[in-house]
């Protein structure tokens, strides 16, 4: 009969240990990221004239690289601060980005 007792306290502590497994997520659950993360992104501290390659616009904003690939985006601000302001509206202004030009980073490989 030891046996058996030894056996179902083992058994128990397995059940056990499974269970605080189980429900670890209940009390502390996993962080969740976006899809671009913080050390992802480099953004230029101060506002600058933002230059279309095409020469179609050319604006104040910030400016944002995508360390992933070396993509470099301009946020226009439309004025020297470094958000949008757009006084004629009375929602906040939505800061749509585009492509100022790549950066070659394979290269910094060879």
């Amino acid at each position: 009969m030891p046996a058996d007792k030894y056996t179902r306290i083992v058994l128990t502590l397995i059940a056990l240990f499974l269970g605080v497994i189980a429900l670890r997520p209940l009390w502390r659950p996993a962080p969740v990221f976006a899809g671009v993360s913080a050390s992802e992104l480099y953004i230029e501290p101060g506002v600058y004239t933002l230059r279309a390659p095409d020469g179609s616009k050319e604006l104040l904003g910030k400016v944002a690289i995508d360390l992933r690939n070396g993509k470099i985006w301009g946020f226009p601000t439309y004025n020297k601060t470094p958000y949008p302001i757009t006084p004629a509206r009375s929602e906040p202004p939505v800061s749509t980005p585009y492509l100022l030009g790549t950066f070659d980073l394979a290269a910094l490989d060879k």
